[in-house]
């Protein structure tokens, strides 16, 4: 009789630990117990481990198993334990040999015949393994081109239990089996839309580069057939390619959520469109069990878009306040925890009205004003002083798409070519800080005496907060939303033409 280690992953929202999985063999009994704080999925892994050994010629001894994970404290999930879980078994049975076993990272998934299944989750996982100093993982073979992108690993892709067990030395013979592949990776749903396909809207693809060179929330009020969809699914073609570390964080967050991800990170931004009858806890993350990322989560790095914004629930909307000033998703539970990255643009595109038409040129709408007040109240205040730029978008007329088809009209990658080198702009002027964007500039650095603008740039500026036209935090707003208006143009300092079209950007929708 003898004890057994290796080694897991426990991931806890976006961030993994090592876990301890012993198992040792004791008295005549038969019998197998889990311990260490196991969830349901993880809690049946007894009876998978025991059926998938057998059915791959390596069964489990009859005698008393018990497996520990530790630490015990730490709260376990899914069913990505089983790999160790069996091998940390064969090993105290010394079908395998204890040392290999011990010195290897295993994660996955066990069929009842013996096959491995891919995991969510491999990507933050491997990360979290290397962070830890180990060096080699051994995963399903689905998940293997997964955690290769991790440096530094040495990965074990392995397509069932049999082939774990002759790696670590079982003496048995090999039998082909074809591998589980993993999910698919997802589609670009905005790789197709140019920029140059919007026609007129001269204010709002101005806008759309604005807010992607500096960083900033929008939101565009329209009647419906406006175009603010149109408008919104082509901000994050608009946007820079990833940069290696946030490449790996969007890359880990489709891991972890079920995604395929491919042979290589993620390099472009996401792009998260949920549906207004959107709960907040599918917005943030949450769950009764197992913490999940929400759409703000999975739009970490690139663009959240809520389509007709009024319609979400106010608890919803407002959910979103905190995540947009911190950057991070924090859920707590009774027993655990979690973060999740939530550095997204959000752009809100709203009706100005229940029937969409008030302000239409075409068409006369019928709500009162009382219903029309009501209706863009549901978008609470402080959300709407949380966005930079705020835009009113019409309808575009027969006379503005005969003239626009005869003119050249920018596409999306010269405008994310601008964008790009706006970025650069402000990047170079805030290396000594621990800013990048614009957009996350405080405005104490603003209206420093290094950075502040003279009095006749800011003039229309402060005329609008002594009226009471817009708060201090719009006011610095504002001066971040002229900052990449002259990074775009390259100019050194913003002009008062560029804090006033900052305001008009800010104010657009009254």
């Amino acid at each position: 009789m003898a004890l057994a280690r290796t080694h897991a992953v426990a991931l806890l929202g976006f961030s993994g630990a090592l876990v301890e999985v012993e198992a040792d063999i004791s008295g005549q009994l038969p019998g197998m117990i889990l311990i260490g704080l196991p969830d349901t999925a993880l809690s049946e892994a007894t009876q998978r481990v025991r059926m998938a050994a057998k059915n791959s010629g390596c069964p489990l001894t009859r005698n008393h198993l018990t497996i520990n994970l530790s630490p015990a404290a730490l709260p376990k999930h899914g069913s990505g334990f089983d790999l160790s879980i069996a091998l940390a078994c064969l090993a105290a049975d010394q079908v395998v040999t204890a040392a290999s076993v011990a010195g290897v990272v295993h994660i996955g998934e066990l069929a009842l015949d013996g096959r491995l299944r891919p995991v969510p989750g491999i990507l933050p996982a491997v990360v979290a393994a290397a962070k830890q100093g180990r060096t080699t993982v051994m995963v399903p073979a689905g998940n293997a081109e997964e955690a290769s992108l991790v440096p530094g690993m040495t990965v074990v892709g392995v397509a069932s239990l049999r082939d774990a067990a002759i790696w670590h030395g079982a003496r048995i013979e090999p039998r082909a089996v074809e591998a589980i592949p993993a999910a698919d990776v997802p589609v670009d749903v905005t790789a197709d839309h140019d920029l140059a396909d919007v026609v007129g809207n001269d204010d709002a693809i101005l806008a759309l580069q604005v807010a992607a060179a500096g960083g900033h929330h929008l939101m565009m009020l329209g009647p419906p057939g406006a175009g603010k969809t149109m408008l919104a699914v082509r901000l994050p073609g608009l946007l820079p390619d990833l940069v290696p570390e946030a490449s790996l964080e969007v890359s880990s967050m489709r891991s972890l959520v079920g995604q395929g991800v491919g042979p290589r990170l993620v390099t472009r931004p996401p792009f998260e469109a949920p549906h207004h009858t959107a709960t907040a806890a599918s917005i943030v993350g949450g769950g009764s069990g197992q913490i999940r990322p929400g759409a703000a989560a999975r739009a970490s790095h690139g663009v959240l878009f809520l389509d007709e914004a009024p319609e979400f629930a106010a608890s919803v909307l407002d959910a979103l306040r905190q995540p947009l000033e911190s950057g991070v998703v924090t859920i707590h539970r009774a027993n655990a925890v979690a973060q999740f990255p939530a550095r997204f643009q959000l752009v809100l595109a709203a009706n100005p009205c229940p029937c969409g038409q008030f302000g239409s040129s075409d068409q006369e709408c019928t709500c009162p004003p009382i219903a029309r007040r009501r209706y863009l109240a549901r978008i609470s205040g402080p959300l709407r002083d949380r966005i930079d730029i705020q835009l009113g978008v019409r309808r575009i007329t027969p006379a503005q798409i005969r003239l626009a088809t005869e003119q050249a009209r920018l596409g999306t990658l010269e405008a994310r070519e601008r964008v790009r080198a706006a970025r650069q702009a402000a990047e170079a002027r805030l290396e000594s800080t621990p800013w990048r964007l614009n957009s996350d500039v405080p405005g104490t650095w603003l209206r420093s005496s290094r950075m502040r603008l003279d009095h006749a740039a800011t003039a229309g500026l402060d005329r609008a907060l002594e009226r009471g036209g817009i708060t201090m935090r719009g006011y610095d707003r504002v001066l971040r939303v002229a900052w990449s208006i002259a990074d775009l143009e390259g100019e050194s300092r913003p002009r008062p033409d560029h804090v006033g079209q900052a305001l008009y950007l800010r104010k657009g929708m009254a």
